[in-house]
């Protein structure tokens, strides 16, 4: 995967994994199934090895993502994490906000969060990178996915519409596929 230039700022969006759906339980208290908490581990480590390890987290208070960054977190080094409310079920103008009040020591930053706000955020600051993976971006976004999105800024708040290029789009499933090929 191609690194980002030195000094650009890497986001690293991440859709929560799998979640069950229990009568009587409300939405934001949904805990993950079965497929949820095989993926996120792989996904984790994943992301480490492609030496994605974020300088801070923001997630969503919902109970699906503090559970897929709780399978995550081990292999990326337990970083500074935050539950910031404003990414729970948030459009993309509104999850921008929030990656925009990040701390610009925070050069990698991983935000886990919920569909259609990630895709939407991920396809509007996309404007460069490879053809397919900003068609496939645009597509789909599913459970325990992740883009990599880097910026040639030097803070957060100056990242906007267009101004990142999509480096990275990686699903569960490429990861179980390339394992069984």
């Amino acid at each position: 995967m191609p690194s980002p230039d030195a000094g650009a700022l890497r986001l690293v969006l991440l859709r929560h994994a799998k979640s069950d759906h229990p009568a009587g339980v409300a939405d934001l208290d949904r805990p993950l199934n079965d497929r949820g908490k095989r993926a996120a581990p792989l996904i984790g480590a994943h992301l480490a090895e492609a030496g994605l390890i974020p300088d801070r987290v923001l997630l969503s208070p919902s109970q699906r993502t503090r559970e897929t960054w709780k399978a995550v977190a081990d292999a990326l080094g337990r970083p500074p994490c935050e539950i910031a409310d404003g990414i729970y079920e948030a459009p993309a103008g509104s999850l921008l906000r929030v990656i925009r009040s990040a701390p610009d020591e925070a050069r990698t930053l991983l935000v886990i969060g919920h569909n259609p706000g990630l895709q939407d955020l991920g396809t509007q600051l996309a404007g460069a990178g490879e053809a397919a993976l900003c068609q496939r971006l645009a597509v789909e976004f599913p459970t325990a996915a992740y883009a990599v999105i880097a910026f040639d800024a030097d803070a957060w708040r100056e990242i906007g519409t267009g101004t990142g290029r999509l480096v990275s789009f990686v699903r569960p499933r490429d990861l179980t596929e390339a394992a069984d090929a």
